[in-house]
This record gives C-alpha cells, structure tokens and sequence, in this order.
C-alpha cells in the first residue's frame, strides 16, 4: 500500500463521513455528502489548466450562512450512511509471508463482482502500484472522495475534513499486504450513454523487508494484467532501475497470459511524487509527458541494454503518460498526528492532485478493461483473477530473480562451462574419435586427473555470491564432469574389438548350446525339451541377423539396442559367472596338480639321495 511518509496515524474509513464546513460566525457544521448513485463531475477543459482549489461551501453561502437540508436529502443522507458502514477495503489476494506464495479468496471477489446489477457491466480497473512507503493508498483515499462526491465541484472535500478509506498511516514499515479492492464498485455513465463499472485496487508495495522479488513481481504483475490503467507510484524522478524492474515485472506478466498480443496491457500512468524540478518540467500532466518523452526515448549512441528497456515498455503498454505531482508540504511529512486534512496540504499538492484525479476517474477519460480486443465484465475479471492466480501458484514460470543472484548464476554457470570444456579437450586427446582403445585403468586415472585440474581452474575464476552458493555449482560441475566421463568410458569400449564382438559371441554361444542340448534330449527321447532349445537356437539365430543387419545398415537401431542389452544380460548373469567358476576351477586343478608333481619328484629325488 502507499502511504504519506513520516505519519505514525492511523486512519481508516469512518461510516457516517460528513463535510465538515466552517463557518467564521457559527463554527463547524455537519454537511451531507452526495454518494456514488450519482453521476461523477465531468473533467472540463478549465478544470483542467486553471488552479483547482478545494472551496468550502461556507465561502460560498458567506459569512454566518447555515445549510439546511431537505427532508429529501435527510433522507438520502440516512441511506448513504448505512452503505458506507459497508465500504472498506476488501482483500482479495492474501499473501503468505511465510511460503512466499499468494492465494485468492475467490468468495469475497465474487461477492462484489457478481452482484445483479454489476456482473454484466464492462468494468474499468484503476490500480496503483509501486514501492511500499510512497504514499499509494493515500492517493486512492482522494480517488474515493472523487467518486463519493459525484455532484460537487469541491470533491476534494474541506479543509478540516480527515481522510478516510483505504487505511494508511506514517511510518517506514508497509501497511498493506496482497490486492485490496474497495468494496463498492462505483456505476458510472459515460457520456455515450453506457454503464460501466469502476473499481480501484490498492496493493501491496514493493521492496520491503519482507518480500522477495518473486513476491513484488507477482503482485505487480497481477495488478497490471487485470488493470486498464496502471499508476506506477514513483518518488522524485524516473531512475534507471525503476525502469528495469518495470520491465522485469511486465514481462513476468506477459509470460502468465495465454497468448501474446501486440501490446498486451492498456494504460500506464507514472505518476512522479515530491517532483522538485517545475523549472525544468511544469506540474501535471504536460510537462510529465515531455519529461516522459524524454526519459523514455531511444537513441542509437544507448548502450543496447537501455534501448532494450525502452523498447520493452514502449512495447507492452497501448497509451504511456506521466504526471508530476508536488511534495504535499512539510506538515504532511513531519506531522505524527496528520490525519489527511486539507489544511495541512500545501495549496499546490492541491491544486495538482484536483487535476490528476479527474484525468483518471472523469467519465469522458474512463478506460474500460481489454483482453485480447475484447472488453471484459465484472463476470469475466474474476474468471482472469482465478486463472493468473493459479499460473502463478505453480511452477511453469520461471522465478524472477534480483540482479545480483542473476548476475552470479550468470558468473558461476560461464566458470562451470569454461571448467568443463577444459576437461572435454583433454580427453579429447586421450581417447577421441581418432584415438585408439585405452586400458580402463589408465582411462580413470586419466579422468581423475583431469578432473581435478578443472575443478581448480572453476575455483580460481572470481566469482560473485560468496562461498557457498559458488559450492552449488562447484557440486554440479563435479557431476557433469563424471557424467562425461562415463560417455567416454562407453566410447573407447565401444573401440574394443572384444567389447564390439561381445553380442555375436554371446549369442553364438546361446546357439551352440542349445544345439547340443537339443541333440542329447532328442537322442535320449525328450522331445519337448528338444524342440524347446531348438526353438530358443532359432530366436537366437534370427537375433544375430538382425543385429548384424543393424550394425551394417544404420537402420532400426533400437532393436539392434535392445538385442546388445539381452545378450549384455546373459553375458553378465549367466556365461561370465560360468566361464569365471570354470576358469577358477581349471586354475585350482593346475594349481593342486602343479603341487603333487612338485611333491613327487621332490619325494624321487629324496629316495635316490638315500639310496646312494
């Protein structure tokens, strides 16, 4: 949320919200506000370049005069009350500070949505957004008196008159959390007699303590994609990074939505507070746009980053505009006990913000919501906020990231790939394509070695992000390494004329057993047995004409895969056991043999010792 720097107030929304007037004679009066049934003032063309000041209405009766109003208007004035002990801020996308994650509560959204008389009306969205401490819910509180005071001149209300509305307070921590919407939705005619429905949105502000850049670029994001005009709260000018992250939260955006249209979002309004250059730039909305235009502009001697970013907004948004609006004074920045009087405001906050409100609320100047080219209805905004919601619960974008973690992934993934590709080379030249069989033996020692100088070259590149998030990707480049490893140690086997010819024997063998076992059984009678192994000789037989077939012709290579995985299977569970239990026996038996004809002829030699 926004608030007014410096306060330690709290001010929420006050049900039975008067006017309060003063009168020189007769002190302060309670006078009705005119609620949001009827229609809001037009922005005329000289309320909009002459100094707009808020006038009481006891400047207007003079002085000693007391309004008196009708029963009529006693009347509207009871109604009015008991629909604002209705109105407040309603939060519709709860954040959970401990997961980082936000969930919409469906229920209270639908239940202003989908009331009778608003579900099938277009709807126009205005939000504010940006960082937190800036003052965002405050400038939404006279947006609120704006739509509340439909029939008077003097919306922004007297000079003794505390706002109300989304709460707001002073202080350096953040007040608002998640989306908050106001819960009346405001029914308004244009002035091409249709009916549309206004809602403002408040959100949570960004870079605070307490949030990761995932958590503000969801929440700006989200309020961008169901907005028709965005107001991008900036404080004293346009830096450079407010562009970036303007850019890093749009794409995150653009990325949820289904489709990608040429410009995907409608209207962003920076409105620049405590601007302090009016000599280079006038207040409001003309000199906003030339410093806009300015800020914005792209020139061929831009390094290509900053041209990027330009292109980038220039891209996203159909209607760009600027607004600079004053400081409100010192008393609104060091006052603990400011509670939003006028009184308190310094006359060109003013007179500038009673400007900037109908350029954002005015009927003529209303931007209904669009998606796709197709105006959306209340109905169809909660349909959008269940889906992007529900994108950004899972897990198919990609988490936005701040510069610095950007930069040192960037930085440790070139070291990794930079170490790895040492290690390729120099196992290249030790058992590449052109380079003949190596003993395993030699091989690991060979990657062993290898492995450990790249390693030491990943260590001695500098790195940013500190030890420990370097140790991650010193653990996957040792990873990478051994899995390289095993594809060389599969390549230079596959040289082995023995490895190479381990299938055919392996299935040789297969048939020449099971020939000979196919003689003895039909020798002796057993025929079953004898057509079985003639049976298993033919699969045999046939598995090594395909296999030979693959090997020659390039052709089904999965089969020519899964035939060398069978016959590796046998070689492996069944001959090699079998040739290894035969050969140890053969060497025991040479072995005991070698023994007794030792023991023999030395017994021999000691019998003819006797003799002689």
């Amino acid at each position: 949320m926004a608030e007014v720097s410096g306060l330690r107030s709290r001010n929420h929304f006050e049900p039975n919200c008067k006017s309060r007037v003063v009168d020189e004679g007769c002190g302060v009066e309670d006078v009705p506000i005119y609620r949001h049934k009827q229609r809001p003032p037009l922005a005329r063309p000289e309320d909009l370049e002459d100094e707009l000041l808020p006038r009481t209405m006891a400047s207007n009766l003079g002085t000693g005069a007391r309004l008196t109003p009708s029963p009529d208007e006693e009347i509207q004035d009871e109604k009015a009350a008991v629909e604002e002990e209705k109105a407040r801020p309603i939060q519709i996308v709860l954040a959970n500070e401990d997961e980082h994650s936000f969930e919409l509560d469906a229920a209270a959204l639908e239940k202003i949505l989908l009331q009778d008389h608003l579900k099938d009306l277009n709807v126009v969205v205005v939000s504010v957004a940006g960082a937190f401490r800036k003052g965002k819910s405050f400038l939404l509180d006279f947006m609120l008196r704006y739509m509340h005071n439909q029939q008077s001149e003097s919306w922004i209300g007297g000079d003794d008159e505390p706002l109300t509305g989304f709460t707001w307070r002073g202080g350096c921590e953040r007040e608002t959390t998640g989306i908050q919407i106001w819960s009346d939705v405001f029914v308004v005619d244009k002035p091409d007699g249709s009916k549309v429905a206004v809602l403002l949105v408040d959100t949570q502000g960004a870079f605070d303590s307490q949030s990761t850049i995932k958590d503000c670029a969801t929440v700006f994001a989200l309020s961008t994609m169901t907005s028709s005009v965005q107001v991008y709260n900036l404080s004293q000018n346009i830096q450079e990074d407010d562009l970036q992250h303007l850019q890093l939260f749009t794409e995150y955006g653009r990325l949820a939505m289904e489709e990608i249209y040429l410009k995907p979002f409608q209207s962003l309004m920076f409105l620049i507070r405590d601007w302090s250059y009016p000599y280079e730039h006038n207040y409001g909305l003309e000199g906003g746009n030339s410093f806009l235009d300015k800020r914005l502009q792209v020139k061929q001697n831009q390094h290509e980053e900053l041209q990027n970013v330009r292109k980038h907004i220039h891209s996203c948004f159909s209607n760009i505009g600027c607004f600079l609006l004053p400081h409100p004074g010192l008393k609104v920045a060091t006052n603990p006990y400011f509670d939003g009087r006028l009184k308190d405001i310094d006359g060109d906050f003013k007179q500038q913000l009673a400007k900037l409100v109908p350029l954002l609320l005015a009927p003529e100047r209303l931007v209904e919501k669009e998606i796709g080219g197709n105006k959306v209805t209340c109905r169809d905004l909660l349909e959008y906020f269940k889906a992007y919601i529900k994108i950004y619960q899972g897990e198919e974008l990609p988490h936005p990231k701040s510069m610095l973690q950007a930069t040192a992934e960037a930085n440790n993934l070139t070291a990794v790939a930079g170490a790895k590709d040492m290690y390729s080379k120099n196992m290249e030249l030790i058992c590449g394509g052109d380079k003949p069989y190596i003993a395993p033996a030699d091989l690991e020692r060979c990657h062993e070695e290898f492995r450990e100088h790249s390693v030491r070259y990943f260590r001695s590149v500098k790195k940013m992000g500190g030890d420990e998030f370097c140790q991650r990707y010193q653990n996957q480049l040792e990873s990478e390494l051994d899995e390289t490893y095993t594809n060389f140690s599969k390549h230079n086997d596959g040289k082995n004329i023995f490895y190479a010819a381990r299938t055919p024997a392996t299935l040789f063998a297969v048939m020449f057993v099971t020939y000979v076992v196919s003689g003895v059984t039909g020798f002796i009678g057993l025929s079953t047995l004898a057509v079985l192994a003639n049976l298993v000789m033919g699969v045999a037989l046939l598995s090594l004409c395909a296999w030979a077939y693959v090997k020659y012709s390039g052709e089904f290579r999965e089969v020519g895969t899964m035939i060398d995985l069978v016959a590796e299977t046998l070689w492996e569970q069944v001959l090699k056991p079998i040739s290894e239990q035969y050969m140890e026996d053969n060497v025991r038996q040479t072995v005991v043999n070698s023994l007794k004809a030792s023991l023999t002829e030395q017994g021999s030699q000691h019998t003819k010792l006797k003799t002689h």
